[in-house]
């Protein structure tokens, strides 16, 4: 039952990247929080959500380009990551659900191509055809949503608690490794909205909530 709630979130989840609203629900830092709430703990699920949205947020979505599904990833890795209580449990999960977020942005390409075969021609002329060409897609990026994280939840709480108990890292180094991922991405970040220069406020802001962050891991 949990894995089907899972599932069924990952599709609404999906929905609001492109299809329905883009009412930002479907960011990690949300998404995580969501489905922590659904697997009973919100804790774990806020921080996968937020861990993953520093590495994510330096992809911008635009275009026709290929990028991975952060929604969908976020889920799954919540699923994992709540599956083991050992201390691998979250760098595994937070690296399964980047893994998986490359599998949903390619069933995000598969979709687009299938969107452009429903579509009815220009010279139609029926705005019912249209309509339901509409609908039809939004309820297959719905299923393509949930089938997705179905499939990467359940292999992920198969799989993980096998993997985390092999660990090599105990809590600390495994925090610092963390902290050092979201790092890089933060940088990254930094250098596209104009390097440290122009943006020494959110340099030094960063640092700070990244001190804090420390301390809370």
């Amino acid at each position: 039952m949990e894995l089907l709630l899972v599932a069924f979130a990952g599709g609404v989840l999906a929905l609001d990247a492109t299809s329905v609203g883009q009412f930002m629900v479907s960011r990690p830092l949300v998404a995580g929080a969501l489905a922590g709430w659904i697997l009973g703990e919100p804790g774990t699920g806020l921080l996968v959500g937020a861990l993953l949205e520093a590495y994510l947020l330096v992809l911008v979505p635009s275009g026709g380009s290929h990028y991975p599904e952060g929604a969908t990833a976020t889920v799954v890795a919540v699923a994992a990551v709540t599956a083991s209580e050992a201390t691998g449990a979250l760098p595994l999960g937070i690296a399964a659900g980047l893994v998986w977020g490359q599998v949903g942005g390619l069933t995000i390409n598969v979709q687009r191509r299938l969107n452009g075969r429903i579509v009815p021609e220009p010279d139609a002329g029926d705005p019912g055809r249209v309509a339901a060409a509409h609908v039809l897609a939004i309820a297959l990026d719905f299923l393509r949503g949930a089938s997705v994280t179905l499939v990467g939840a359940w292999a992920g709480r198969w799989a993980l608690p096998t993997f985390a108990d092999s660990w090599p890292l105990g809590a600390g180094g495994t925090n610092g490794l963390l902290l050092m991922g979201g790092a890089v991405s933060a940088g990254i970040l930094l250098r596209s909205l104009g390097g440290f220069r122009r943006r020494r406020i959110l340099f030094a802001a960063g640092l700070a909530l990244g001190l804090v962050g420390a301390r809370v891991l």
